[in-house]
C-alpha cells in the first residue's frame, strides 16, 4: 500500500465528522466509508457488513457491485475474512487468496475468480463490542499492508462502529438492534431502486446507484427516501435519466 499522506487522511476524517449530524443518512454514510477506504489505500474494492439483532452478518455497503456479490457468497458459505474478523474481533491482514484455499475452501477460489489476489478484514468495534466488519480487496500481489497501514484502516472501521453507537441514539432509548434492522430494511429498498433505475435507463447497477445517490445529495434528501419513492411511484425523475 502507498503511504497515506496526513492531509489526505485528515480530509477523510473531516468528511466523516461532517456526516455525523443529527439526521445523518446511515446507508449513504456506509457507502461513503467504503468508497473513501478504497480510495485511501488504493484497494480494488471494499465491502462492509453489519450484524443484525441475532448476531448474523448482513451485507450493507460496497464500493462496487462486484464486491457485493462476493460478500453475499461469503455469507452464504459462512466462511471468509469478514466472518473471521467479526467472530474474533481481530483484523485479518495480508492474506494471499491464491494460497488461502485451506483456510477458506469455497471463498478463496471464488474471490480469485472475481479478480482479487489479496484481502484484509477489519472488525467494526467499540472497545469489546463488535458489530460488523470491513473487507478490503486487492487485485495485485503487491498490495500488502505495512504495520503503519493497519491502524489507519482500523480507525476507519471504528468510525463506522461509533456512527452506529452514537450516544444520542442511546439517549433516545433506541435499541441497537432496532437501528441495525432499520438499516437492513433500507438497504433492501435501495437495491430495488438500483435495479429499477438500471433497467429503465439501460445502465449498470453501479451507475444507477451513483445517479440515485447524486440525486439525493443534490436535492438534500435521504438516500432511503429517494429509493422508496422510486420503488413506490415507479417513475424516474428526469435528473436520473
Amino acid at each position: 500500500m502507498t503511504t497515506v499522506s496526513a492531509q489526505r487522511l485528515a480530509s477523510i476524517f473531516v468528511e466523516v465528522a461532517d456526516t455525523l449530524v443529527e439526521e445523518f443518512d446511515l446507508i449513504d454514510f456506509l457507502h461513503m466509508l467504503t468508497d473513501r477506504t478504497a480510495d485511501l489505500v488504493g484497494a480494488a474494492a471494499v465491502g462492509l457488513m453489519l450484524a443484525d439483532g441475532r448476531g448474523n452478518l448482513e451485507f450493507m455497503a460496497g464500493s462496487d457491485e462486484n464486491v457485493k456479490l462476493l460478500e453475499l457468497f461469503q455469507l452464504q458459505t459462512r466462511e471468509g475474512p469478514c466472518l473471521e474478523a467479526y467472530r474474533t474481533g481481530q483484523a485479518v491482514i495480508n492474506v494471499d487468496l491464491s494460497a488461502a484455499t485451506a483456510r477458506w475452501p469455497r471463498f478463496a477460489p471464488r474471490a480469485t475468480a472475481s479478480g482479487f489476489q489479496s484481502v484484509h478484514a477489519f472488525p467494526l468495534r467499540l472497545r469489546s463490542q463488535v458489530i460488523g466488519a470491513l473487507n478490503v480487496f486487492g487485485d495485485t500481489k503487491g498490495g500488502d499492508f505495512s504495520g503503519a497501514d493497519v491502524p489507519i484502516v482500523q480507525s476507519l472501521a471504528d468510525m463506522a462502529a461509533i456512527a452506529l453507537l452514537q450516544e444520542r441514539a442511546l439517549r433516545r432509548g433506541e435499541a441497537l438492534t432496532e437501528q441495525l434492522q432499520g438499516a437492513l430494511n433500507s438497504r433492501i429498498v435501495i437495491e430495488q431502486a438500483k435495479g429499477a433505475v438500471a433497467y429503465a435507463n439501460g445502465v449498470s447497477v453501479d451507475e444507477a446507484f451513483t445517479r440515485i445517490r447524486n440525486y439525493a445529495r443534490n436535492h438534500n434528501r435521504k438516500l432511503t427516501d429517494v429509493a422508496q419513492a422510486l420503488v413506490n411511484d415507479r417513475t424516474t425523475p428526469p435528473e436520473l435519466d
